[in-house]
Protein backbone atom coordinates (compact mmCIF):
# COMPACT_ATOMS: atom_id res chain seq x y z
CA UNK A 1 0.00 0.00 0.00
CA UNK A 2 0.86 3.43 -0.52
CA UNK A 3 3.32 5.13 2.28
CA UNK A 4 2.93 8.74 2.04
CA UNK A 5 5.91 11.30 3.70
CA UNK A 6 4.53 14.15 5.36
CA UNK A 7 5.03 17.36 4.28
CA UNK A 8 3.53 20.85 4.49
CA UNK A 9 0.21 19.78 2.86
CA UNK A 10 -1.46 20.82 -0.57
CA UNK A 11 1.03 23.57 -0.81
CA UNK A 12 0.40 26.54 -3.31
CA UNK A 13 -3.04 24.39 -4.08
CA UNK A 14 -6.81 25.85 -4.99
CA UNK A 15 -9.17 23.31 -4.69
CA UNK A 16 -12.63 24.03 -5.69
CA UNK A 17 -15.27 21.53 -4.82
CA UNK A 18 -18.87 22.44 -6.42
CA UNK A 19 -22.07 21.57 -7.03
CA UNK A 20 -22.17 19.55 -3.54
CA UNK A 21 -25.92 18.31 -2.80
CA UNK A 22 -25.30 18.30 0.64
CA UNK A 23 -22.87 19.60 3.11
CA UNK A 24 -22.67 17.66 6.40
CA UNK A 25 -21.13 19.88 8.78
CA UNK A 26 -19.54 17.73 11.98
CA UNK A 27 -21.00 20.21 14.41
CA UNK A 28 -23.74 18.88 16.70
CA UNK A 29 -25.00 22.44 16.79
CA UNK A 30 -25.79 22.97 13.12
CA UNK A 31 -25.27 19.19 11.28
CA UNK A 32 -26.01 20.61 7.98
CA UNK A 33 -24.73 23.31 5.97
CA UNK A 34 -26.70 25.88 3.17
CA UNK A 35 -23.90 25.45 0.98
CA UNK A 36 -22.71 23.89 -2.01
CA UNK A 37 -19.30 24.82 -2.89
CA UNK A 38 -15.99 24.78 -0.41
CA UNK A 39 -12.34 26.50 -1.58
CA UNK A 40 -9.57 25.20 -0.11
CA UNK A 41 -6.32 26.61 -0.14
CA UNK A 42 -2.95 25.02 0.94
CA UNK A 43 -4.43 22.18 2.24
CA UNK A 44 -7.25 24.15 4.18
CA UNK A 45 -10.51 25.47 4.38
CA UNK A 46 -10.75 28.70 2.84
CA UNK A 47 -14.30 29.66 1.81
CA UNK A 48 -18.01 27.69 2.10
CA UNK A 49 -21.27 28.77 1.25
CA UNK A 50 -22.86 29.08 -2.60
CA UNK A 51 -21.26 29.25 -5.87
CA UNK A 52 -22.11 32.69 -6.41
CA UNK A 53 -21.11 33.95 -3.29
CA UNK A 54 -17.56 32.36 -2.97
CA UNK A 55 -14.38 33.14 -4.48
CA UNK A 56 -13.62 30.17 -7.07
CA UNK A 57 -11.34 31.84 -9.48
CA UNK A 58 -7.67 30.74 -10.17
CA UNK A 59 -8.57 27.03 -9.34
CA UNK A 60 -6.07 25.07 -9.79
CA UNK A 61 -7.84 21.77 -8.90
CA UNK A 62 -11.55 21.16 -9.58
CA UNK A 63 -14.27 18.48 -8.13
CA UNK A 64 -18.08 18.62 -9.43
CA UNK A 65 -19.49 16.79 -6.49
CA UNK A 66 -22.19 15.50 -8.53
CA UNK A 67 -24.94 16.09 -6.10
CA UNK A 68 -23.76 14.17 -3.58
CA UNK A 69 -22.96 14.48 0.13
CA UNK A 70 -19.81 15.78 1.32
CA UNK A 71 -19.02 15.16 5.32
CA UNK A 72 -15.66 15.52 7.31
CA UNK A 73 -13.38 12.93 6.91
CA UNK A 74 -13.97 10.13 9.43
CA UNK A 75 -11.90 9.98 12.73
CA UNK A 76 -11.49 6.58 13.92
CA UNK A 77 -10.91 7.32 17.86
CA UNK A 78 -9.81 4.23 19.01
CA UNK A 79 -7.36 2.00 16.90
CA UNK A 80 -4.31 -0.41 17.75
CA UNK A 81 -1.89 0.58 15.69
CA UNK A 82 1.63 -1.26 15.06
CA UNK A 83 4.12 -0.51 12.06
CA UNK A 84 3.44 1.27 8.99
CA UNK A 85 0.16 -0.60 7.38
CA UNK A 86 0.75 -4.05 8.91
CA UNK A 87 -0.90 -5.58 11.80
CA UNK A 88 0.51 -8.61 13.29
CA UNK A 89 -3.00 -9.36 15.51
CA UNK A 90 -4.32 -10.55 11.83
CA UNK A 91 -1.10 -10.75 9.80
CA UNK A 92 -2.72 -8.26 7.89
CA UNK A 93 -1.17 -5.96 4.90
CA UNK A 94 -3.04 -2.84 4.00
CA UNK A 95 -5.13 -2.56 6.69
CA UNK A 96 -4.95 1.22 7.23
CA UNK A 97 -5.24 1.39 3.36
CA UNK A 98 -8.63 -0.19 3.54
CA UNK A 99 -10.43 1.90 6.39
CA UNK A 100 -9.36 4.51 4.04
CA UNK A 101 -12.01 2.99 1.68
CA UNK A 102 -13.95 3.31 4.41
CA UNK A 103 -14.33 7.11 4.39
CA UNK A 104 -11.51 6.97 7.60
CA UNK A 105 -8.77 9.56 7.19
CA UNK A 106 -8.07 9.78 11.07
CA UNK A 107 -7.03 7.17 13.53
CA UNK A 108 -5.93 7.71 16.57
CA UNK A 109 -4.48 4.74 18.70
CA UNK A 110 -4.94 3.80 22.14
CA UNK A 111 -2.42 1.48 22.74
CA UNK A 112 0.44 -0.19 20.09
CA UNK A 113 -0.22 -3.50 22.24
CA UNK A 114 0.02 -5.89 19.56
CA UNK A 115 3.60 -5.23 18.97
CA UNK A 116 5.30 -8.43 19.03
CA UNK A 117 7.25 -8.57 21.82
CA UNK A 118 6.24 -5.73 23.61
CA UNK A 119 8.53 -4.36 26.30
CA UNK A 120 6.54 -3.63 29.52
CA UNK A 121 9.67 -2.47 31.36
CA UNK A 122 9.64 1.49 31.90
CA UNK A 123 12.24 2.66 29.65
CA UNK A 124 10.94 0.08 26.80
CA UNK A 125 7.48 0.96 27.03
CA UNK A 126 8.87 4.95 26.50
CA UNK A 127 10.91 3.65 23.73
CA UNK A 128 8.44 2.10 22.04
CA UNK A 129 5.76 5.08 22.40
CA UNK A 130 8.40 7.69 21.06
CA UNK A 131 8.85 5.53 18.11
CA UNK A 132 5.66 5.14 17.26
CA UNK A 133 4.87 8.62 17.30
CA UNK A 134 7.75 9.21 15.28
CA UNK A 135 7.38 7.02 12.49
CA UNK A 136 3.15 7.83 11.89
CA UNK A 137 4.52 11.18 12.26
CA UNK A 138 6.95 11.14 9.00
CA UNK A 139 4.76 8.86 6.96
CA UNK A 140 0.87 8.43 6.35
CA UNK A 141 0.00 4.87 5.25
CA UNK A 142 -2.01 6.00 2.19
CA UNK A 143 -2.17 9.50 3.47
CA UNK A 144 -4.10 8.82 6.30
CA UNK A 145 -3.26 10.61 9.50
CA UNK A 146 -2.41 8.14 12.28
CA UNK A 147 -1.81 10.17 15.56
CA UNK A 148 0.37 7.16 17.37
CA UNK A 149 2.93 7.19 20.60
CA UNK A 150 0.21 5.85 22.98
CA UNK A 151 2.25 3.89 26.09
CA UNK A 152 0.20 1.52 28.50
CA UNK A 153 0.99 2.12 31.60
CA UNK A 154 3.10 0.20 33.83
CA UNK A 155 4.15 -0.11 37.51
CA UNK A 156 7.01 1.55 38.56
CA UNK A 157 6.64 4.56 36.37
CA UNK A 158 6.91 8.39 37.73
CA UNK A 159 5.81 11.99 37.28
CA UNK A 160 9.24 12.20 35.33
CA UNK A 161 8.35 9.30 32.82
CA UNK A 162 5.13 11.15 31.47
CA UNK A 163 7.64 14.65 31.75
CA UNK A 164 10.22 13.14 29.35
CA UNK A 165 7.14 11.42 27.19
CA UNK A 166 5.59 14.76 26.74
CA UNK A 167 8.95 16.67 25.81
CA UNK A 168 9.53 14.49 23.45
CA UNK A 169 6.30 14.55 21.26
CA UNK A 170 4.16 11.99 23.12
CA UNK A 171 0.42 13.45 23.27
CA UNK A 172 -1.18 9.86 24.01
CA UNK A 173 -2.02 7.30 26.82
CA UNK A 174 -2.80 4.14 25.84
CA UNK A 175 -5.80 2.13 27.28
CA UNK A 176 -4.95 2.19 30.64
CA UNK A 177 -6.18 -1.19 32.13
CA UNK A 178 -4.12 -3.23 29.35
CA UNK A 179 -1.11 -3.05 31.50
CA UNK A 180 0.37 -3.84 35.23
CA UNK A 181 -1.92 -0.90 36.49
CA UNK A 182 -5.28 -1.83 37.03
CA UNK A 183 -6.29 -0.36 40.04
CA UNK A 184 -8.13 3.63 40.68
CA UNK A 185 -5.59 5.18 42.56
CA UNK A 186 -2.81 4.12 40.57
CA UNK A 187 -4.51 4.83 37.53
CA UNK A 188 -5.73 8.41 39.02
CA UNK A 189 -2.27 9.61 39.64
CA UNK A 190 -0.70 8.49 36.41
CA UNK A 191 -3.32 9.96 34.42
CA UNK A 192 -3.04 13.40 36.22
CA UNK A 193 0.66 13.60 35.96
CA UNK A 194 -0.06 12.48 31.66
CA UNK A 195 -2.71 15.16 31.43
CA UNK A 196 -0.20 17.88 33.21
CA UNK A 197 2.66 17.00 30.96
CA UNK A 198 0.45 17.49 27.46
CA UNK A 199 -0.78 13.76 26.41
CA UNK A 200 -4.58 12.84 26.87
CA UNK A 201 -5.56 9.34 28.07
CA UNK A 202 -7.87 6.24 27.37
CA UNK A 203 -9.38 3.40 29.85
CA UNK A 204 -10.16 0.12 28.77
CA UNK A 205 -13.77 -0.60 30.06
CA UNK A 206 -15.35 -3.99 30.48
CA UNK A 207 -14.15 -7.63 30.87
CA UNK A 208 -10.39 -8.15 29.01
CA UNK A 209 -9.75 -8.19 25.47
CA UNK A 210 -6.61 -9.57 25.09
CA UNK A 211 -4.34 -11.93 27.24
CA UNK A 212 -3.18 -10.28 30.54
CA UNK A 213 -5.82 -7.49 30.46
CA UNK A 214 -8.69 -7.63 33.30
CA UNK A 215 -12.07 -6.41 34.03
CA UNK A 216 -11.84 -2.83 34.39
CA UNK A 217 -15.25 -1.96 36.45
CA UNK A 218 -17.62 1.68 37.01
CA UNK A 219 -15.80 2.05 40.20
CA UNK A 220 -11.78 1.86 38.62
CA UNK A 221 -13.17 3.90 35.14
CA UNK A 222 -14.22 6.63 37.94
CA UNK A 223 -11.60 7.00 40.08
CA UNK A 224 -8.81 6.98 37.02
CA UNK A 225 -10.59 9.78 35.20
CA UNK A 226 -9.00 9.30 32.28
CA UNK A 227 -10.12 11.33 29.47
CA UNK A 228 -11.95 8.92 27.15
CA UNK A 229 -14.08 6.13 28.73
CA UNK A 230 -12.87 3.58 25.83
CA UNK A 231 -14.95 1.33 24.54
CA UNK A 232 -17.92 2.04 27.17
CA UNK A 233 -19.88 -0.61 25.47
CA UNK A 234 -17.33 -3.18 26.08
CA UNK A 235 -14.22 -4.16 23.93
CA UNK A 236 -15.84 -6.73 23.63
CA UNK A 237 -17.29 -7.23 26.76
CA UNK A 238 -19.65 -4.40 28.47
CA UNK A 239 -20.37 -4.12 31.95
CA UNK A 240 -24.12 -4.46 33.33
CA UNK A 241 -26.18 -1.31 31.86
CA UNK A 242 -26.41 -0.23 35.63
CA UNK A 243 -22.73 1.01 35.33
CA UNK A 244 -22.93 1.85 32.28
CA UNK A 245 -25.67 4.41 33.07
CA UNK A 246 -23.12 5.49 36.63
CA UNK A 247 -20.67 6.58 33.89
CA UNK A 248 -22.79 8.70 31.45
CA UNK A 249 -24.19 10.44 34.99
CA UNK A 250 -20.96 10.18 37.33
CA UNK A 251 -18.30 11.15 35.15
CA UNK A 252 -18.22 14.03 32.23
CA UNK A 253 -15.70 12.58 30.52
CA UNK A 254 -16.02 10.83 26.46
CA UNK A 255 -18.21 8.33 26.42
CA UNK A 256 -16.12 5.92 23.20
CA UNK A 257 -18.65 3.46 21.78
CA UNK A 258 -17.02 1.20 19.60
CA UNK A 259 -17.61 -0.85 16.36
CA UNK A 260 -15.94 -4.60 18.02
CA UNK A 261 -18.03 -4.04 21.17
CA UNK A 262 -21.53 -4.90 22.62
CA UNK A 263 -24.14 -3.72 20.05
CA UNK A 264 -27.00 -3.92 22.55
CA UNK A 265 -24.74 -1.50 25.28
CA UNK A 266 -23.89 0.85 22.48
CA UNK A 267 -27.39 1.68 22.05
CA UNK A 268 -27.93 2.03 25.91
CA UNK A 269 -24.86 4.47 26.00
CA UNK A 270 -26.49 5.95 23.71
CA UNK A 271 -30.34 6.60 24.67
CA UNK A 272 -28.14 7.06 28.52
CA UNK A 273 -26.25 10.14 26.59
CA UNK A 274 -29.64 11.86 25.22
CA UNK A 275 -31.35 11.46 28.20
CA UNK A 276 -29.04 13.11 29.76
CA UNK A 277 -28.64 16.35 27.02
CA UNK A 278 -24.98 14.82 26.52
CA UNK A 279 -24.59 13.68 22.92
CA UNK A 280 -21.53 16.10 22.26
CA UNK A 281 -19.67 13.26 24.56
CA UNK A 282 -19.99 10.38 21.98
CA UNK A 283 -17.20 9.63 20.22
CA UNK A 284 -16.94 6.56 17.67
CA UNK A 285 -14.36 3.95 17.13
CA UNK A 286 -13.42 0.42 15.76
CA UNK A 287 -10.79 -0.92 18.24
CA UNK A 288 -9.29 -2.87 15.40
CA UNK A 289 -7.25 -4.36 14.33
CA UNK A 290 -8.59 -7.03 17.28
CA UNK A 291 -9.40 -11.03 17.61
CA UNK A 292 -12.68 -10.12 15.77
CA UNK A 293 -10.56 -9.06 12.32
CA UNK A 294 -10.52 -5.42 10.85
CA UNK A 295 -13.42 -3.73 10.05
CA UNK A 296 -12.57 -1.10 6.91
CA UNK A 297 -16.48 -0.21 7.53
CA UNK A 298 -16.56 -0.18 11.18
CA UNK A 299 -17.05 3.63 11.76
CA UNK A 300 -20.07 4.07 8.63
CA UNK A 301 -21.75 0.79 10.37
CA UNK A 302 -21.93 2.10 13.77
CA UNK A 303 -23.15 5.39 12.41
CA UNK A 304 -25.96 3.65 10.30
CA UNK A 305 -26.80 1.41 13.60
CA UNK A 306 -26.61 4.25 16.14
CA UNK A 307 -29.43 6.05 13.48
CA UNK A 308 -31.33 3.68 12.53
CA UNK A 309 -31.64 1.80 15.74
CA UNK A 310 -30.77 4.52 18.30
CA UNK A 311 -33.48 7.10 16.53
CA UNK A 312 -30.73 9.75 16.18
CA UNK A 313 -30.97 11.93 12.86
CA UNK A 314 -28.09 10.56 10.45
CA UNK A 315 -26.55 13.86 10.01
CA UNK A 316 -26.22 14.08 14.43
CA UNK A 317 -24.64 10.07 14.14
CA UNK A 318 -22.12 11.72 11.16
CA UNK A 319 -20.84 14.20 13.99
CA UNK A 320 -19.89 11.39 16.30
CA UNK A 321 -17.28 10.44 14.35
CA UNK A 322 -15.89 13.59 13.23
CA UNK A 323 -16.92 17.14 14.90
CA UNK A 324 -17.00 15.50 18.44
CA UNK A 325 -13.51 13.76 18.39
CA UNK A 326 -12.28 16.50 16.82
CA UNK A 327 -13.09 19.15 19.60
CA UNK A 328 -12.42 16.50 22.44
CA UNK A 329 -8.82 15.47 20.79
CA UNK A 330 -8.28 19.40 20.24
CA UNK A 331 -7.92 18.47 16.46
CA UNK A 332 -7.42 20.41 13.12
CA UNK A 333 -9.86 18.21 10.91
CA UNK A 334 -13.32 16.78 11.65
CA UNK A 335 -15.11 19.97 10.87
CA UNK A 336 -16.13 21.80 8.03
CA UNK A 337 -15.05 25.39 8.90
CA UNK A 338 -13.16 27.97 7.67
CA UNK A 339 -9.25 27.49 8.45
CA UNK A 340 -9.85 23.46 9.16
CA UNK A 341 -8.19 20.96 6.90
CA UNK A 342 -9.40 20.16 4.14
CA UNK A 343 -10.45 16.23 4.86
CA UNK A 344 -13.20 14.81 3.63
CA UNK A 345 -15.58 11.70 2.43
CA UNK A 346 -18.11 11.60 -0.24
CA UNK A 347 -21.02 9.84 -0.22
CA UNK A 348 -24.18 8.96 -1.67
CA UNK A 349 -26.73 6.42 -1.13
CA UNK A 350 -25.98 3.00 -2.44
CA UNK A 351 -26.98 1.88 -5.65
CA UNK A 352 -30.80 0.33 -5.21
CA UNK A 353 -31.66 1.27 -1.49
CA UNK A 354 -35.02 1.78 -0.05
CA UNK A 355 -33.52 4.99 0.74
CA UNK A 356 -33.42 7.47 -2.43
CA UNK A 357 -30.99 9.95 -0.36
CA UNK A 358 -27.91 9.31 1.58
CA UNK A 359 -29.73 10.75 4.79
CA UNK A 360 -32.63 8.85 4.02
CA UNK A 361 -30.59 5.27 3.01
CA UNK A 362 -28.57 5.35 6.31
CA UNK A 363 -31.58 6.01 8.55
CA UNK A 364 -32.88 2.94 6.79
CA UNK A 365 -29.96 1.33 8.19
CA UNK A 366 -27.81 0.90 4.70
CA UNK A 367 -24.32 1.91 4.13
CA UNK A 368 -23.63 4.60 2.15
CA UNK A 369 -21.17 4.43 -1.34
CA UNK A 370 -17.99 6.27 -0.74
CA UNK A 371 -17.02 7.44 -3.43
CA UNK A 372 -13.78 9.74 -2.94
CA UNK A 373 -11.95 10.49 0.24
CA UNK A 374 -9.61 13.86 0.50
CA UNK A 375 -6.66 14.54 2.76
CA UNK A 376 -5.61 17.94 3.09
CA UNK A 377 -7.23 19.10 -0.25
CA UNK A 378 -5.55 16.10 -1.95
CA UNK A 379 -7.57 13.28 -3.48
CA UNK A 380 -6.62 10.59 -1.83
CA UNK A 381 -9.06 7.65 -3.02
CA UNK A 382 -12.01 7.24 -5.31
CA UNK A 383 -14.75 5.04 -5.70
CA UNK A 384 -14.35 2.64 -2.25
CA UNK A 385 -13.65 -0.99 -3.54
CA UNK A 386 -15.45 -2.11 0.19
CA UNK A 387 -18.85 -0.05 0.41
CA UNK A 388 -21.56 -1.01 -1.99
CA UNK A 389 -21.30 1.08 -4.66
CA UNK A 390 -22.76 4.80 -4.86
CA UNK A 391 -25.85 5.65 -6.83
CA UNK A 392 -23.68 8.79 -7.63
CA UNK A 393 -19.92 9.77 -7.48
CA UNK A 394 -17.49 12.75 -7.55
CA UNK A 395 -15.50 13.72 -10.72
CA UNK A 396 -12.35 15.04 -10.84
CA UNK A 397 -12.29 18.27 -13.37
CA UNK A 398 -8.58 19.10 -13.27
Amino acid sequence: MAQEETGKPGAGVKLVVRNIGVLLSGDLQRPILDADTVVVKDGKIAALGREKDVDTEGATRLIDANGTTLAPGLIDSHVHPVVGDWTPRQNQIGWIDSCLHGGVTTMISAGEVHMPGRPKDVVGVKALAITAQRAFSALRPSGVKVLAGAPVIEHGMVEEDFRSLGEAGVRLLGEVGLGSVKDGPTAHQMVAWARKHGMQSTIHTGGPSIQGSSLIDKDVVLAADADVIGHINGGHTALPDAQIRSLCEESTRALEIVHNGNERAALFTLRAAKDLKQLHRVILGTDAPAGSGVQPLGIIRVIAALSSLGEIPVEVAFCFATGNTARMRSLECGLIEVGRAADFVFMDAAQHSAGKTLLESVRLGDLPGIGMTVIDGEVKSERSRNTPPATRVPKIVK
